[in-house]
């Protein structure tokens, strides 16, 4: 794709240095992606970390496929080797440049957090044999298991977390001393209850990941090694290059694709961005719009059936349905998410009077598909394995092997056994920042459970709300999107099914599936909402434009993740739950027109420049056809269709003059 050959409008000239270099995209990486931040290692102690993380791979393939191991076992092994590797792998702090170094306290932390996990492994029949009346050693061995955990998150994930894991546990000890318990006695009832027992560190969290995910993480290590990123994007250009305002439209589907694989805001906003970052900014978008666009699309990706980032895998869990339900479910609301930013960047280009990439310069979508279909046959294996009942393990398996066959045809990627290692350690690697976080997750899980908070946290939101369930939805996004900064998805997702969906399903009546999607959604868009928009200051920096511009931009753009949710959690349709066909066409239908018109009232633009009175009428209009109902539907287009006659009357208007 030639760059330079784009034609564009009236778009001004955009130099070579408005766009992040590789270099400054490196940097950013680390400066926004913990998983970045990674230890220099050359030479031979290079080539053993490499093969570490590539035989964790392969313990990992072992654990879920032929150990019979008790699954308190199995899951405590699982995290005393992650922590291991988190320490090899991960400095203190950022900036570490000493080539092959660990400091002696890295080492020290490492033996004693790992130490911990491991005699709980070696001591495991004695230990439960006891109960709850664990001895002194043990309670110092869970608090530093708990402890290391902690700095491996820090390490590997970030500080947000960490705040909120602190908040509970300084929760639990409070609720102790609220019941006039010592300090021991607290203690030894935390150390046990989020240490030795599958309701803490180990639970379920840690089980989902140790199985489902860290097979998923490493069957999109080699889906990636296929070039799969580069066929997505590819074919967005060939679909949407040549239209109006084609890069952004590009920037839209290509990460829509890649977001679903990725599981990651950030990665996926710096993988796709580093290519239509540029080509919209040289197209005539602001770095602001341009920077927000990828952010925007890249964090939709997580909610894009039928991967969602690996979340659905964890959600059919924690509500107790099948994947392929729940993947059902998710289609009508991520199309509408990325429709309502399809349509904000088609209406900006129009307003703008930009143009797309010369059709010259793209290439054709039945050839492109026809020489590079292939590399879908791994995905499309996954997803129907599954449906038909698989186990989730052997089918990212299977989906593994698959990817591996379908890498042969290209001499680029074809898997020789250097390859093969570097996607097992990838895979490997991968993995061990969403363990440490669904290992502090699950302490969260924990203390919620044993303290009983969940019930009061419902009782406290259910009093303030009533009746109204508005209120209580309202009150939970709140409550998500702080618990959501800075946090990975599949962490994200186990947090919020914790201690925010049991408020709107319990203490609200709104149905299970609808409610735990709302919460995802809410903790999800937390990568663009400010103040710790990660995703959108990612765009911002490849863009070099205004962070915080950057993120208000992707709020925006994003629009339907905010108004969506409210939607299906009130009425259900939307995710075809109690639903007929017509009701489903009929919601489609409506919800696009109502996006329209949201998006042009923000944007300034729907068919002509638009004043004050019809921006603030397309929206109203719009949030009125969003609402499923009869009445709302017909008030919603009478409002739009009358914006649309005054617009059209005011352009005609400017033409005569």
């Amino acid at each position: 794709m030639a760059n330079e050959n784009i034609k564009v409008n009236t778009a001004p000239a955009v130099e070579e240095d408005a766009v992040g270099s590789a270099e400054d995209i490196d940097a950013i990486m680390k400066k926004y992606d913990r998983e970045s931040n990674t230890r220099y290692w050359e030479g031979k102690p290079k080539a053993v970390i490499s093969y570490l993380l590539a035989a964790f791979a392969v313990l990992m393939i072992y654990m879920n496929l032929f150990a019979n191991w008790d699954e308190r076992v199995r899951r405590s092994l699982f995290v005393g080797i992650v922590i291991v590797l988190v320490f090899l792998v991960y400095p203190a702090k950022k900036g570490n440049t000493k080539v092959n170094h660990v400091p002696i306290y890295d080492l020290v932390l490492m033996v004693l957090g790992s130490g911990a996990y491991f005699y709980f492994v070696i001591n495991f029949k004695e230990i439960i044999s006891h109960a709850t009346r664990i001895s002194t050693l043990e309670v110092f061995v869970g608090v530093i298991g708990i402890l290391v955990l902690m700095e491996a998150c820090r390490r590997s994930v970030g500080v947000p977390i960490l705040f909120v894991v602190t908040f509970f546990i300084g929760y639990a000890f409070w609720a102790g001393f609220d019941q006039g318990r010592s300090f021991m006695q607290i203690l030894k009832s935390v150390v046990y209850n989020l240490f030795y027992t599958t309701g803490g560190v180990i639970g379920t969290p840690i089980g989902v990941c140790s199985t489902y995910i860290a097979l998923f993480i490493m069957f999109g290590a080699f889906l990636e090694a296929t070039g799969i990123s580069e066929f997505f994007i590819q074919l967005a250009n060939s679909i949407a290059g040549a239209s109006t305002g084609g890069p952004a439209k590009v920037a839209v589907i290509s990460s829509a694709l890649c977001g679903m694989v990725s599981g990651s805001s950030v990665g996926n906003t710096v993988t796709t961005g580093s290519v239509t970052i540029p080509l919209m900014k040289k197209t005539g978008y602001k770095g602001e719009f341009a920077g927000a666009v990828e952010a925007a699309a890249s964090t939709g990706g997580q909610i894009m059936p039928p991967i969602m980032g690996a979340a659905a895998f964890l959600m059919a869990e924690m509500v107790g349905v099948q994947y392929s339900e729940i993947a059902f479910r998710a289609i009508f609301p991520a199309l509408l998410y990325f429709t309502g930013i399809f349509i904000t960047v088609h209406l900006e280009a129009k307003r703008l009077g930009l143009k797309g990439i010369s059709k010259e310069d793209l290439p054709k979508f039945f050839p492109l598909f026809i020489k590079q279909g292939y590399l879908l046959i791994p995905l499309i294996a996954l997803v129907v394995m599954v449906m038909k009942g698989y186990t989730m393990s052997r089918s990212a398996v299977f989906a593994t092997l698959l990817a591996i066959l379908v890498s042969i045809p290209n001499k680029e990627t074809r898997m020789n056994p250097k390859r093969f290692v570097a996607a097992l350690e990838t895979g490997g690697k991968n993995t061990l920042s969403v363990a440490v976080a669904c290992g502090v997750a699950g302490i969260i899980a924990g203390v919620v459970t044993m303290t009983g908070l969940g019930q009061i946290l419902i009782s406290a939101i259910v009093g303030v709300a009533g009746d109204r369930v508005i209120i209580a939805l309202f009150l939970t996004m709140l409550t998500c999107i702080v618990l959501g900064m800075g946090v990975p998805t599949t962490a994200n997702y186990i947090i919020m099914a914790t201690t925010c969906a049991p408020i709107l399903v319990n203490g609200m009546g709104v149905n299970p599936i609808a409610a735990n999607m709302f919460v995802f959604y809410f903790g999800i868009v937390a990568d663009i909402t400010p103040p710790v928009a990660l995703a959108a200051y990612a765009g911002s920096a490849i863009a070099k434009s205004n962070p915080m511009k950057t993120a208000f931009n992707a709020s925006r753009l994003a629009i339907a993740a905010f108004l969506v949710p409210y939607i299906f959690a009130m009425n259900p349709a939307m995710l075809f739950i109690d639903a007929g066909v017509l009701d489903v066409i009929l919601i489609v239908v409506t919800s696009l027109v109502g996006l329209f018109g949201v998006a042009g009232g923000l944007g300034g633009y729907m068919v002509a420049e638009m004043n004050v009175i019809q921006r603030l009428m397309a929206v109203f209009g719009g949030i009125f056809m969003l609402i499923p109902g009869a009445v709302t539907d017909v008030i919603g287009v009478i409002v739009i269709v009358l914006c649309c006659v005054w617009q059209l009357a005011s352009k005609k208007k400017k033409a005569m003059i």
